[in-house]
């Protein structure tokens, strides 16, 4: 859920910001860094916990830890996601930001191309430990190809396929389904054309981001990407357009979805599955959500998400995008040793296990991994799926814009499908030929 948040607030335009100045972070206007305030770092935390007040106390401990080995101090504020990025892109002009920041992990590339941030070259990797401590999939998205990453990773996401037991038990399934084929026919047993009062897969479609997210997976399934190797827009090709039918058919021909969920932006789709009246849902990390919507985890299980093979793993079995928070150090900060060494500790072996714990999140340290609390079966298959089984979504400068105009399009061809309009191929093409056009103008 958190990604998600993050990711939806990505829907803004980074892109025109590439050319600009970058003087954020630190105050410091020298834009090379230094070491002229050694002793305090300003510090923007997202927003994981469930509020402001709970990431403070969950903070506020670790930070202090920090100060008692250093002598750094380090000054918190914890951005909501719906301010996050307006503030960091305000940074990267104004010069009035933090010393370190979080970053929502697609917004990596972009945000490398205003050139406001540390890049984490092989000496600033060597500086917190090395860059093989961290998962390759992480990594890889946190930053364009073939450029030295602009964050590192400290909070790690993917999506599982969560279904309700009872629901499933009640409709005679004796298993989560592996592939499409078989969530497909899972989820009409339980929909009954529509006819039952209950639905077999719960969709955010209002939800540009999250629109994103499955189609890019479905993309990968397909052998598809949106973006070819030079970084160019490739929105109509045969593969993204089968993708993108592919989700939207799950509620205009396979009636699975609830027309309904082609508005819900807000993690309505949550709570259908919790009140029982959706029996699937694709999600990351959402224990925390069932929990505080009245499921017990006796109620519920979690799965790898579908792929064709029904075995997950990497080319046409990729089943998530690798989400997750990235950590981030302004270029112009007047503290870098001291940046370098509060990154060292947020990703240590021992802290990462804290925060990962307490936000129900996976390390992208692989040491932390080990232990067994990442190891129970609903946070162990979102481990498993960011090892073997996740992408990184497209890692250029116009991703966001990419979010925006095919999330949008897709957006567009649920209104359709939820009002009986039929959806073909040449109409899914339509809308992604506009969305490319709109990268191109």
């Amino acid at each position: 859920m958190r990604s998600i948040r993050a990711a939806a607030a990505v829907a803004v335009t980074i892109s025109t910001l590439a050319g600009a100045t970058a003087c954020g972070g630190g105050g410091d206007s020298s834009g090379g860094g230094s070491n002229t305030s050694p002793k305090t770092l300003t510090y923007w935390a997202s927003n994981q916990g469930p509020n402001i007040p709970a990431d403070k106390k969950i903070l506020t401990p670790e930070l202090k830890k920090f100060e008692q080995q250093t002598g750094i101090k380090v000054n918190l504020e914890v951005v909501p996601w719906a301010d996050l990025l307006k503030r960091i892109l305000a940074a990267t002009t104004s010069g009035q930001g933090p010393d370190v920041l979080n970053i929502g992990n697609t917004w990596s590339a972009s945000l490398q191309a205003t050139g406001a941030l540390l890049p984490w070259n092989k000496a600033n990797f060597d500086a917190i430990g090395g860059r093989d401590r961290f998962v390759d999939a992480a990594v890889a998205s946190a930053g364009a190809a073939k450029k030295d990453p602009a964050a590192v990773p400290l909070y790690s996401l993917s999506y599982a396929l969560y279904y309700n037991k009872k629901m499933f038990a009640d409709a005679g399934i004796a298993k989560p389904p592996a592939t499409w084929d078989e969530l497909v026919a899972d989820g009409q047993k339980i929909s009954k054309n529509g006819t039952s009062g209950k639905w077999g897969l719960g969709a955010e479609g209002g939800n540009l981001s999250e629109n994103i997210h499955q189609a890019f997976v479905l993309a990968q399934q397909h052998g598809a990407d949106f973006y070819d190797a030079s970084g160019k827009p490739t929105f109509t090709s045969p593969g993204a357009v089968a993708a993108v039918k592919q989700y939207v058919d799950l509620m205009g021909k396979d009636k699975i979805i609830a027309p309904g969920n082609a508005e819900y932006s807000q993690n309505q789709s949550l709570s259908d599955f919790s009140k029982g009246k959706t029996a699937m849902v694709l999600w990351q990390a959402a224990a925390s959500t069932f929990a505080s919507q009245g499921m017990k985890p006796q109620d519920w299980g979690a799965a790898p998400a579908p792929v064709a093979s029904g075995t997950p793993g990497q080319g046409k079995n990729v089943n998530s995008m690798v989400a997750g928070i990235n950590m981030a150090v302004f270029k112009n900060t007047k503290n870098t040793k001291g940046a370098l060494k509060f990154v060292k500790f947020m990703t240590s072996d021992d802290e990462q296990k804290i925060l990962n714990k307490a936000y129900g999140a996976v390390p992208p340290v692989t040491a932390a991994q080990s232990d067994p609390a990442f190891n129970v079966p609903g946070v162990k298959v979102l481990k498993d799926t960011l090892i073997k089984s996740a992408a990184p979504l497209p890692q250029v400068a116009s991703e966001s814009q990419f979010e925006t105009t095919v999330g949008t399009a897709i957006k567009d061809l649920w209104a359709d499908a939820a009002g009986g309009k039929p959806i073909t191929t040449a109409s899914v093409k339509d809308e992604l030929t506009k969305a490319q056009q709109q990268m191109t103008e």
